[in-house]
C-alpha cells in the first residue's frame, strides 16, 4: 500500500506572526497601528505599567490579551515583539527577547553604548531572529531621494555634510534628563539619528576622527553625570569627506523644529529640510549651481514606515539581517562624542 502524504490546506497552516507591544504610550501606539495596517502581523499582547495607556491601545486591538508587565508578555504565544520602553531597559528587554526566540522591534537607541548594541546584535546573529531599530528617517522620501543621489554618483564625490536636528521643546519624561537611564542627553536622543543618515547616506565610509563640543544650558560641560541640551559634532570619514552635526533641546529656534541633511559633492549638492518647523513635512532639493530642482516634498506619510517594513519582512519569513550590524559603528562615533 503506498503511503500518501495529505498536506493542510494553507488556511490551516499559515498564521501570522503574533506580536507582543511592550510600551504602548504615543510612539508604540504609533507604530502598533502601522503595523497592523499592513495586515502582515496580529497583536497578541499589549503591555504597559499604565491601565489607561493599554486601554488606549486596545482600541487598536481589542483582541489583544492586556498585561502590566514584560514578564507576562513573554508567557504568551509570540513570534516577536515591539519594545517602545525608556532607553534604560532596550539592552536587557532585547536581549530576554531574542533568547526566547523572539523578533524584536525596538525604539532607538537599541543600547546606550557600543558595548551594549553589538551584545545585542550578537545575540540576534545567535537566535537567528529579525532585530531591526525604529531610524525612521532613512524611510522619508526626502532621504531616500538624497540616498538615490549619492549611489548613482550624482553628486561626485561628497566631501561635505551637514547635519541638523534641533527640537524647541525637548523630552517630557524625566529620564530623558539622567544619564544613567538615557545614554546621553539631545546627541543619544536626537543625534543618533543624524549619525545614522551620515553613515547610511555615505554608505561604506567609516569614521576616522571624532571632536565634539557640549552644553547644558549655555555652558560647555564634560562631566558624564550631566545630560547636555545642545550638541555639536565634527567626524572626519576615510573618504576624505567631514560631516558636521548640530543638535538639540529646548533652542529658541523661531519654530517647533529645525532639522536638516545638506550633502555636497564634486558634481552638485542635495539637500533634505523639514518645511515650516514641522517634524513630519520633508522636502528634498538637488543643487546644480545657482538652481535648485524638487526631489521629494509633502505629503510623505512616512512615520510609521520602519515598522511597518519589519512586520513585512518577518510575516516573510525573514532571520537575521546582517544589516543591522551598521547600529555598531553608530553607536561607537556617539561613544566618541561622549568621550567614553
Amino acid at each position: 500500500m503506498t503511503d500518501i502524504l495529505l498536506e493542510r490546506p494553507a488556511s490551516l497552516t499559515s498564521r501570522k506572526p503574533r506580536i507582543g507591544f511592550l510600551g504602548v504610550g504615543w510612539i508604540g501606539r504609533h507604530r502598533m497601528e502601522a503595523m497592523l495596517a499592513t495586515g502582515a502581523v496580529e497583536a497578541a499582547v499589549v503591555a504597559d505599567p499604565s491601565g489607561e495607556t493599554r486601554e488606549q491601545a486596545a482600541r487598536l486591538a481589542p483582541g489583544a490579551a492586556s498585561v502590566e508587565s514584560f514578564e507576562a508578555l513573554l508567557d504568551q504565544d509570540l513570534g516577536g515583539v515591539v519594545i517602545a520602553t525608556p532607553s534604560a531597559m532596550h539592552a536587557e528587554q532585547v536581549r530576554r527577547a531574542l533568547d526566547r526566540g523572539l523578533a524584536v522591534f525596538c525604539q532607538k537607541p537599541l543600547g546606550r553604548t557600543e558595548a551594549e548594541v553589538r551584545a545585542l546584535v550578537e545575540a540576534a546573529r545567535r537566535a537567528d531572529r529579525l532585530l531591526s531599530v525604529d531610524l525612521s528617517y532613512r524611510f522619508t522620501e526626502a532621504a531616500q531621494a538624497l540616498r538615490s543621489l549619492v549611489q548613482q554618483g550624482a553628486l561626485g564625490g561628497v566631501h561635505a555634510v551637514d547635519l541638523t536636528f534641533h527640537n524647541a521643546w525637548g523630552p517630557d519624561k524625566p529620564w530623558f534628563y539622567d544619564p544613567a537611564l538615557s545614554g546621553g542627553g539631545c546627541v543619544m536622543d536626537l543625534g543618533v539619528h543624524l549619525v545614522d543618515l551620515a553613515l547610511w547616506l555615505l554608505e561604506g565610509a567609516e569614521v576616522d576622527q571624532v571632536s565634539s563640543d557640549l552644553f547644558a544650558q549655555g555652558v560647555r560641560i564634560d562631566r558624564a553625570d550631566v545630560c547636555e541640551d545642545y550638541g555639536l559634532a565634527t567626524l572626519r570619514l576615510n573618504t576624505g569627506a567631514v560631516v558636521r552635526l548640530a543638535c538639540s533641546w529646548n533652542l529658541p529656534a523661531g519654530q517647533e523644529a529645525v532639522i536638516a541633511a545638506t550633502l555636497y559633492g564634486s558634481k552638485g549638492g542635495a539637500e533634505m529640510r523639514n518645511v515650516g518647523g514641522s517634524f513630519y513635512d520633508f522636502v528634498a532639493e538637488r543643487f546644480e549651481g545657482t538652481t535648485r530642482h524638487e526631489l521629494a516634498a509633502p505629503p510623505d506619510a512616512w512615520g510609521g514606515r520602519a515598522a511597518a517594513d519589519w512586520a513585512r519582512r518577518l510575516a516573510a519569513g525573514e532571520r537575521f539581517d546582517p544589516g543591522v550590524e551598521r547600529l555598531i559603528p553608530v553607536a561607537r562615533v556617539l561613544d566618541r562624542i561622549y568621550g567614553r
